[in-house]
């Protein structure tokens, strides 16, 4: 019997390998979200390195928010990925919501990125 680990592991994979097979050479923006955090980071899969990155434990974000673990949260780590992006020529990626179902915070980061310049 699987793991409730190895299910998660799974779906994520699973997610990955569809939007590989539609990036058509787009970098990644991948999110995670824990408890107590959120972070998204855009990854270009040729080269293996992350472009930009945002996470609530930035120093920028940290003082504003009242907690990491909400939607305002989520929103405000969005746009500042937005904006590292755009500063790093990257405007088209394909979103990456890995094991995590595309509601609440996911869902914030995601019209957060879209408000913010990036097209996905």
């Amino acid at each position: 019997m699987a793991t409730q680990k190895e299910l998660t592991r799974r779906r994520a994979n699973r997610v990955r390998r569809s939007l590989k097979a539609v990036a058509n050479g787009r970098p990644r923006l991948s999110v995670h979200r824990s408890s107590k955090n959120i972070y998204a980071q855009v990854i270009d899969d040729a080269e293996g390195r992350t472009l930009a990155a945002a996470s609530t434990l930035d120093a920028s974000l940290r003082t504003s928010l009242k907690t990491g673990a909400d939607v305002g949260a989520a929103s405000a780590v969005g746009k500042l990925l937005a904006e590292r992006a755009r500063e790093a020529g990257v405007t088209d990626v394909v979103f990456d919501r890995g094991a995590f179902i595309y509601h609440g915070r996911i869902k914030a980061v995601a019209e957060a990125a879209r408000e913010g310049g990036l097209n996905f």
